[in-house]
């Protein structure tokens, strides 16, 4: 069996999961979001818990009872608590300020850059080289911090540019004079 697939999930006391057929709805104070849960997978929701089986051990049945647990779980989670991705910013001049719910950025080319949230998805920039990204959709935070990091990806000589928290950027060596 998945390991993933057959742990509990336990439902904080803040948040109401309902369900519709194969529809798990959860709705806190985040907000509301939903999950399809497949055909080939079944779930039993007693006592403020979501247990996960499956019907085989066919590959993709398999494949599908680790995810849909995983899944289910962010969407609790996210409503209860929510999701955050920190990105620093590197470099002389490369800064950041919030301009009402969107974020402007200096990254060192002949234009700022103005960046809007999409909904569910809020800024915060403590200084003018952090960027938090928070919102209870873990798959849509993740999808604009990775849009705010390609505006300007880290480069590998001097290591300006957005970057997560956290991230190791390999540095290489740079030329050197002949002798």
């Amino acid at each position: 069996m998945s390991r993933v697939g057959k742990k509990p999930i336990t439902i904080p006391s803040k948040v109401q999961v309902t369900t519709v057929g194969n529809l798990i709805k959860a709705k806190g104070p985040l907000g509301e979001l939903s999950f399809e849960v497949p055909e080939s997978i079944s779930f039993v929701l007693e006592n403020n818990t979501i247990v996960f089986s499956r019907q085989s051990d066919d590959k993709k049945i398999r494949a599908l009872h680790g995810l849909s647990r995983a899944l289910t779980y962010n969407a609790i989670y996210g409503v209860f608590e929510g999701f955050s991705k920190t990105l620093k910013i590197e470099g002389v001049g490369y800064k950041v300020e919030l301009k009402g719910t969107g974020l402007l950025f200096s990254l060192g080319y002949s234009h700022p850059i103005y960046f809007l949230p999409p909904d569910g998805v809020t800024f915060e920039a403590p200084n003018a080289n952090t960027v938090i990204v928070k919102g209870s959709n873990k798959e849509i935070v993740g999808l604009v911090a990775a849009k705010i990091r390609k505006l300007r990806p880290p480069e590998p000589y001097k290591g300006k540019g957005v970057r997560y928290e956290g991230e190791y950027i390999h540095r290489k060596e740079g030329k050197k004079a002949s002798k």
